[in-house]
């Protein structure tokens, strides 16, 4: 009786079990049906790596984008060779003023005999110096570009040549013969250029270049004054700027006329034309058109009111 008590309990644990876990089936126990599970087993999905961190390249020194390498994007960087547009650096820094000066100085060479004050002359200068004779086309003036810097390098070796100790000979002249020195000094360095020299005038006659023409005439003027010891401030300075304007304007035409050796008679009509400048009336009509110019830079009144006013002392 009690044997068969205890084989009912058994017999309803096992339906208990049983109402529990339906699917369950026995694990084996076997070491060969292990050993078959574990090689059919497939292997776990492997997880993908975990992302990288984005990296960022450090800014070039010129805070140009990483495109800037190619040259042709709009917003690149210039290309530095020689073949570039710009002729290898950014416009309006001091190393391409340098290029452009060097452009022009080179030009200079082609002016005589043949190309004269032209667009040609310039793009042979800048061929010379290694630079695309694109560079040519950053000046909006051209040919008017070349000749004010011939003018401004012309009075930039007159003022050396003061400084450098010629202004201590011109000491010991008399003021007539310091300015006719002075003239002669300046115009000497257009000798090389005479035969070219009527283009140059024609173009700085012209309406878009007639100003800074004056302008540089002026300049020269004062400086021709100032070397020779003046430094008066009165009345007289507009005065002796327009006659003195006059002579070195009308030197330079008869210059352009004289085929004397070595132009004798250019520097004899210079010295004769300052020493009636001593005489102010005779010079006032060689020098009306040149001192109204400098009138319209300088703000003053018209020429005529200034010397009447001389004349009245």
């Amino acid at each position: 009786m009690a044997s068969s008590l205890a084989a009912r309990r058994l017999l309803s644990r096992a339906f208990a079990a049983r109402r529990v876990l339906p699917c369950a089936s026995p694990l084996p126990s076997s070491p060969s049906v292990l050993r078959r599970l574990a090689t059919n087993a497939s292997p776990p999905p492997t997880l993908p790596p975990p992302p990288l961190e984005p990296t960022v390249d450090p800014p070039t020194s010129e805070g140009a984008s990483s495109y800037a390498g190619d040259g042709a994007g709009a917003g690149g960087s210039y290309r530095s060779g020689p073949g570039a547009a710009s002729g290898g650096r950014r416009p309006g820094g001091s190393g391409y003023e340098e290029e452009q000066e060097k452009v022009l100085r080179a030009s200079l060479l082609h002016v005589v005999p043949r190309m004269g004050w032209s667009e040609s002359a310039m793009i042979a200068g800048a061929r010379d110096v290694g630079v695309s004779p694109a560079i040519v086309g950053a000046f909006q003036r051209k040919e008017a570009a070349l000749v004010e810097f011939f003018m401004d390098d012309c009075l930039q070796q007159l003022m050396d040549r003061v400084d450098a100790g010629e202004g201590e000979q011109l000491k010991t002249l008399i003021l007539t013969e310091r300015l006719s020195r002075l003239i002669r000094m300046r115009l000497e360095m257009q000798a090389p250029y005479i035969s070219k020299w009527p283009q140059a005038l024609s173009i700085q006659s012209q309406p878009t270049n007639v100003s800074t023409s004056l302008k540089q005439r002026a300049v020269l003027v004062d400086e021709i004054w100032h070397a020779a010891g003046d430094s008066g401030s009165d009345i007289d300075w507009y005065v002796k700027r327009a006659v003195l304007g006059g002579i070195y304007s009308t030197s330079e035409a008869y210059m352009l006329t004289d085929k004397s050796p070595e132009f004798c008679d250019t520097w004899t009509f210079v010295n004769r034309r300052m020493k009636d400048a001593l005489n102010l009336e005779k010079s006032v009509k060689e020098a009306g058109y040149l001192a109204e110019a400098m009138r319209a830079g300088l703000g003053v009144g018209p020429i005529q009111d200034i010397l009447n006013k001389v004349f009245q002392k």
